[in-house]
């Protein structure tokens, strides 16, 4: 009788470390092609939109190039905590937060309501100081190491992300989602709060990739049940790929995960009695730590930015 194949067979035939990596490696080119593809596709239909009548004689005007309209800055609004985040004090979920807790006021008078309509011409303070929109959008890699959290102030005085980044920028900036403080690894760091909510959105299903290291091997029966669901508090939770990059060493995993939820990694392997020891997000929107020492930090590129404002459903 032929042995039923589970999923824990996939994973544990892996010789090596090396052939995870390279597993990665092919999943990242095949985001790459997906992006290429996708930019392609939007400049082939620009073409198609522009005028192509080049038949015009001396003293005729040829058709107008297309223009892009773009309002002027004092003509905008927008909903009141998107005001906010884009000014670089909050992301905007918890810029919804500051507004309903009473602490935001529009030209002197508290506002409660989030969706308020708001503009430039307005004065809009919080906490009694004054917040103007963001002129330059800063995007900020880090590599973030332990025992520092991800918050922009802390009343303890413990040490926080900020205080790595030193006077890399002059804008306020803020970290896109959360690594607890004994997590390491990626960690964005922006004023851009369009894109903060669009990483952080769960609708997104933004792909995070960790290293984890526990301090007993894992059971086969608990593989499998991390890829069928694991009960939490707040529900069944799942992991979206599970591997041992050394098959001979079942205390470290590679596990790829989109959920959002709060300690997730950490909480899946608790439910089922582990430790964890060591938790390293490697991968977070595509975005990696390579050539980024612990610690230090790295501007994204045009091209980095581009990529991850068309980022989201799995890619």
């Amino acid at each position: 009788m032929t042995k039923k194949a589970t999923a824990f067979d996939k994973f544990v035939k892996k010789p090596s470390n090396a052939a995870v990596k390279e597993q990665f490696k092919q999943e990242k080119r095949k985001y790459k092609k997906e992006r290429a593809d996708y930019f392609d596709q939007k400049k082939k239909e620009a073409r198609a939109k522009q005028p192509r009548d080049n038949s015009f004689t001396k003293g005729d005007t040829p058709a107008p190039a297309p223009i892009l309209h773009v309002k002027k800055q004092s003509d905008d609004q927008m909903p009141l905590n998107k005001f906010i985040a884009h000014s670089g004090v909050a992301a905007r979920r918890e810029a919804a937060d500051l507004v309903k807790s009473g602490v935001v006021k529009v030209n002197n008078v508290a506002i409660t309501e989030p969706g308020h309509k708001v503009s430039v011409k307005d004065e809009i303070k919080v906490n009694g100081k004054k917040i103007f929109l963001a002129k330059n959008l800063v995007y900020i890699l880090l590599n973030k190491p332990k025992d520092y959290i991800t918050t922009t102030d802390d009343p303890q005085k413990r040490k926080t992300v900020l205080d790595l980044i030193g006077r890399a920028t002059t804008e306020r900036v803020y970290p896109v989602g959360r690594l607890d403080r004994n997590t390491s690894g990626v960690l964005l760091l922006t004023n851009d709060g369009e894109l903060a909510q669009k990483l952080t959105h769960p609708k997104n299903e933004i792909k995070k990739v960790y290293s984890v290291t526990l301090d007993k091997p894992l059971e086969k029966n608990h593989f499998e049940q991390m890829l069928n669901g694991v009960k939490l508090e707040d529900g069944v939770a799942t992991v979206d790929v599970l591997a041992h990059p050394d098959a001979k060493d079942r205390t470290v995993c590679g596990v790829e995960i989109h959920s959002g939820k709060n300690r997730i990694v950490r909480r899946l392997f608790e439910a089922l009695g582990y430790d964890v020891k060591n938790l390293d997000r490697v991968i977070f929107a595509g975005l990696t730590k390579k050539n980024v020492e612990r610690g230090k930090y790295r501007f994204l590129s045009e091209k980095e930015v581009r990529d991850l404002k068309h980022f989201g459903k799995g890619k």
